[in-house]
């Protein structure tokens, strides 16, 4: 049985396997797990969601009243913002991702924006900050004290139809692992968009400056700091596995998914060794509007040897993978073309 890959125990950050990844939607029990202090535990009963600040009238919601608000569901590919982080090089401080900090999964719960009509936030409301119940501290923080993870969503992203306060997870009750009693999804947006165990959220009308907004989650680069936000066009080849050797005088089938944040996936290449020779994949149906679309490739014929195979997309908003990505000292959103490499014999 395969399980999670894990990168650190405590607090647990671990990765989906490749087996886990095949799949069009990732078990619950094999979805990556990304945490920056211990989970904590939040009874269903006991829990209450505070909608406060910029708003005509604060509100608190227990877990039932949110429960049986309209629930609207969702498929989303969600990526930590840091997944391929030792593809960089030097490598940057931070969590050692590999290539498995991916998933998708099915979520159920309530859309952001009903819980925003109940309070009536102001006109001049530019953010939503969402907090979860998760803190710890942090060396390089401004105060002593505890840091909660909170971040800040533009109102126009808060209010989306599909931006939602999960309660359940590919058709089962969110597990704490995963953020329960509630968590916010925000399709298309990298995983620290996604706050877990979420019990406030306020409206605010100047730009939100907590660490993990402004310390954490931007690209910072030679010419300056930019905002960690939608996830970048990526692809991945999910079969054949790399440990599994490939017979010379076949062709082989390639298989993978492409995802993007900035719009639907136009195309996937792949190379067949080293050069600049692409061949178009075939594309599938998506699995969700906002989830990996699936591709495939025949090899030529193979020869005995070491066989390399890489993949590009291309995204309807025209971004497109890069050869190598761009280095950033905390080592986000790597989507730069990964080659891998196969073992090809005669039999």
């Amino acid at each position: 049985m395969p399980t999670r890959q894990v990168v650190k125990i405590n607090p647990l950050n671990a990765e989906s396997p490749l087996e886990a990844l095949q799949a069009p939607v990732t078990s619950t029990a094999l979805h990556y797990v990304r945490t920056n202090f211990p989970i904590p535990s939040i009874a269903r009963a006991q829990y209450a969601l505070s909608v406060t600040g910029a708003v005509a009238e604060s509100r608190s919601l227990a877990y039932d009243a949110l429960r049986h608000m309209p629930q609207h569901e969702v498929t989303v590919t969600m990526e930590c913002a840091g997944n391929d982080r030792l593809g960089l090089y030097p490598l940057p401080a931070g969590e050692p991702w590999r290539s498995g900090a991916v998933s998708t999964a099915t979520w159920r719960g309530v859309r952001l924006r009903d819980v925003l009509d109940m309070v009536q936030p102001h006109d001049d409301a530019l953010e939503v900050v969402a907090s979860g119940a998760d803190r710890g501290p942090r060396e390089d923080a401004d105060s002593p004290h505890d840091v909660t993870f909170e971040r800040a969503l533009p109102i126009a992203a808060a209010r989306h139809d599909d931006t939602l306060l999960a309660l359940e997870m590919n058709g089962e009750t969110l597990l704490p692992e995963h953020g329960a009693p509630v968590r916010l999804v925000v399709p298309g947006w990298y995983g620290m968009a996604n706050v877990k165990w979420v019990t406030q959220l306020r409206a605010v009308t100047e730009p939100f400056t907590g660490y993990f907004q402004r310390k954490r989650y931007v690209y910072r680069e030679h010419t300056g700091e930019r905002a960690v936000t939608r996830t970048l066009v990526k692809s991945m080849i999910v079969s054949p596995a790399t440990d599994v050797t490939l017979k010379a005088g076949a062709r082989c089938v390639v298989k993978g998914w492409a995802w993007s944040g900035h719009g639907d996936v136009a195309r996937v290449d792949v190379a067949v060794g080293g050069g600049d020779e692409w061949h178009a994949a075939e594309l599938d149906k998506p699995v969700g509007e906002y989830a990996w679309t699936p591709w495939s490739f025949e090899t030529p014929t193979l020869q005995p040897g070491r066989l390399v195979l890489r993949s590009r997309a291309t995204d309807t908003a025209g971004f497109t993978q890069p050869d190598v990505a761009e280095w950033n000292a905390l080592g986000y959103g790597n989507n730069a073309v990964r080659p891998l490499v196969f073992n090809v014999q005669l039999t």
